[in-house]
């Protein structure tokens, strides 16, 4: 069934309604209700007329005096408090959506990203909107850019260099540099030095995550090449994830070189050693969609208004982490 919808007039018709039993209860007074709402009293009377002509049923039996609610009358008032419920749940969510209140935003994260700057602006996020739905993803670098491209996800976090950085289609906004360490089992006997040179490492099986997973480690593998050399790694075992290659140097199986952040993962078997005479670093950046943001803080109307809150957080928290101060 089609429902016709609602002119002015017929929403007047039941605005009067409501504030007619609101009068007195079951017992009606049209009079003051009139003066209540500022109408003539047979002004009053003939739009509840015509509401119930509307809807082919007697809301007050007349023939009482004053007036009261029909069966039918009873139902409708039931069932219309309903609506006017709904109704003012509905405006209250659409204000609180257009002022970024609530709704959902989807978040790819990686590792690199939540052993840094994701705690603070998680915190941030969820103290200035509690009520907006976060949800956090992990996933590859291809599905994630699948995922902006086909609007599955809204904002995730991606190293650079990446294959990706040059579409025209996205933005990468570079919000924090890492530095990388050394990880070594734990008896291995480079654990003797306190900073380790990439020389020391040209006889070790390393063990890296494979560029086509994470392309931006070709920052690390271009330093070899700088001194004239390349690594030994490690092809047998292939992984992905930081916890997987923890668990490989805390196995013997050899070492590795990982962003300094990795040091708040606690593995057991495990020692970290600085690098030395390296100051090489990746980016971490936060990517979206370009047409939904066409710049950070001077949005178009039609923009995600969550979207926006959030890379404000990101670019706040990553504006902090980047003063002298810290």
């Amino acid at each position: 069934m089609t429902l016709r919808p609602w002119n002015q007039l017929e929403m007047r018709q039941l605005h009067y309604f409501i504030e007619l039993v609101a009068e007195t209860g079951d017992k009606k007074s049209f009079s003051k209700a009139a003066e209540r709402l500022d109408v003539e009293q047979s002004y009053l009377s003939k739009t509840i007329a015509a509401l119930e002509a509307a809807l082919s049923v007697e809301l007050f039996d007349r023939t009482r005096r004053p007036p009261v609610l029909t069966a039918a009358g009873k139902v409708f008032l039931t069932e219309l408090q309903v609506a006017v419920t709904a109704l003012e749940r509905a405006v209250t969510r659409a204000q609180e959506a257009s002022r970024g209140e609530i709704g959902k935003l989807v978040v790819v994260v990686n590792t690199a990203i939540a052993n840094s700057l994701l705690p603070d602006i998680l915190k941030i996020f969820r103290d200035r909107y509690p009520k907006v739905e976060l949800e956090l993803r992990s996933m590859t670098i291809q599905e994630m850019i699948q995922g902006l491209r086909d609007n599955s996800i809204d904002v995730g976090f991606e190293h650079l260099p990446n294959p990706y950085s040059g579409d025209s289609t996205l933005n990468f906004l570079s919000i924090v540099q890492e530095s990388f360490v050394v990880a070594l089992p734990e008896h291995h006997p480079l654990t003797a030095l306190k900073h380790i040179p990439l020389e020391a490492l040209k006889d070790e099986q390393l063990i890296l995550p494979p560029l086509d997973a994470v392309p931006s480690y070709e920052v690390v593998l271009s330093q070899f090449e700088l001194r004239g050399f390349k690594p030994t790694l490690l092809e047998t075992v292939k992984a992905t994830w930081m916890v997987i290659n923890l668990s490989l140097v805390a196995a013997g199986v050899g070492v590795s070189i990982l962003p300094d952040n990795v040091q708040t993962l606690q593995r057991q078997g495990v020692v970290y050693r600085e690098l030395q005479d390296t100051p090489f670093t990746r980016a971490i950046a936060v990517v979206w969609r370009r047409a939904d943001i066409k710049a950070l803080l001077e949005p178009a109307p039609t923009d995600s208004i969550l979207l926006r809150q959030f890379l404000t957080v990101v670019q706040e928290i990553a504006e902090r982490c980047a003063s002298p101060a810290n």
